[in-house]
């Protein structure tokens, strides 16, 4: 029962995804069934930190990456504070757990010519969903927002008038973001392109699919990926990986790391500061070219 009044929590009060609440529920579910074939007396509310270790001795035997252990038991950090936040245990057996030791994830954007390539140089078929792949490029790009947040975005959100968008966030926070001319320009053709595809007018998704129907988030990985996937040799192309080159350009063109935290919708300046690894790099080549002293 207690689990259930953890994942009711995490969603009411926390507003996390369902994505995220299934994770959870997965986590608890997974490591509750360890509990009771290691100890069948044993109940996932009162356990102590040696069945928990061996749990995750069992994880890395199975050739579990340790960042994926680390994630399940942050799962059960939170569990455990929960229980003690309702006064169901008196102490939290993982008080004193340290995290197992991961490879930093080094996460290379897009270059500059890349984006130039793909936005400038390839062509995008005149039709409906050739404007609306240039437009999601373009605005992932131009406003660094999450995949999520672009699927979700309704009619109501993009004010042309003011060239802004309004973005829901992590736990409904809400943002705004501002919109450089090319892409008000590109959702205004967006816009006349798009009314020849809806079928309801109560439908008011931004973004939609040739049928009607609102755009899903794979699709806009595999917009993502094919178009890059002409112009770049890198590993990984995806959307996440457009947030990144946002952030990173911001900060190489010399953006103070608190505008581009609002911009991000981060909840501490922590998660923002990963983006400065590119920009440190930048900055030192543009140090050791311009700097007197350096005479090579």
């Amino acid at each position: 029962m207690s689990e259930a009044a953890f994942i009711a929590y995490l969603a009411l009060e926390k507003k996390y995804s369902l994505n995220t609440l299934k994770a959870y529920e997965n986590d608890l579910a997974e490591f509750s069934l360890f509990c009771k074939a290691e100890c069948p007396k044993e109940v996932i509310d009162h356990v102590s930190y040696a069945i928990i270790r061996n749990w995750i001795v069992a994880l890395v035997d199975a050739k579990i990456a340790n960042r994926t252990i680390n994630r399940k038991i942050s799962s059960l950090k939170a569990y455990y504070k929960f229980l003690l936040k309702t006064e169901t245990i008196a102490v939290n057996p993982l008080a004193k757990h340290k995290a197992l030791k991961t490879a930093k994830k080094i996460e290379i954007p897009f270059s500059e010519a890349e984006m130039q390539q793909v936005l400038n140089a390839l062509s995008f078929s005149d039709d409906f969903e050739g404007l609306r792949d240039k437009l999601i490029i373009e605005l992932l790009y131009a406003t660094g927002i999450r995949r999520i947040e672009l699927v979700m975005m309704r009619l109501s959100n993009v004010d042309l008038q003011q060239k802004t968008i309004k973005v829901l966030g992590k736990r409904n926070k809400e943002r705004i973001i501002p919109l450089i001319d090319s892409l008000v320009m590109l959702f205004q053709e967006y816009f006349n392109s798009r009314k020849a595809v809806v079928i309801n007018e109560s439908d008011d998704f931004v973004f939609l699919l040739k049928s009607g129907s609102k755009i899903y988030e794979t699709l806009v990985y595999r917009i993502i990926n094919h178009y890059f996937s002409l112009v770049s040799s890198k590993v990984k192309k995806s959307p996440h990986i457009l947030r990144h080159t946002f952030a990173t350009h911001l900060l190489n063109k010399g953006a103070d790391l608190n505008s581009v935290k609002e911009l991000l919708g981060h909840a501490s300046l922590a998660s923002t500061q990963v983006y400065t690894h590119n920009s440190i790099a930048e900055l030192k080549k543009v140090h050791l070219r311009s700097h007197p002293r350096n005479k090579n």
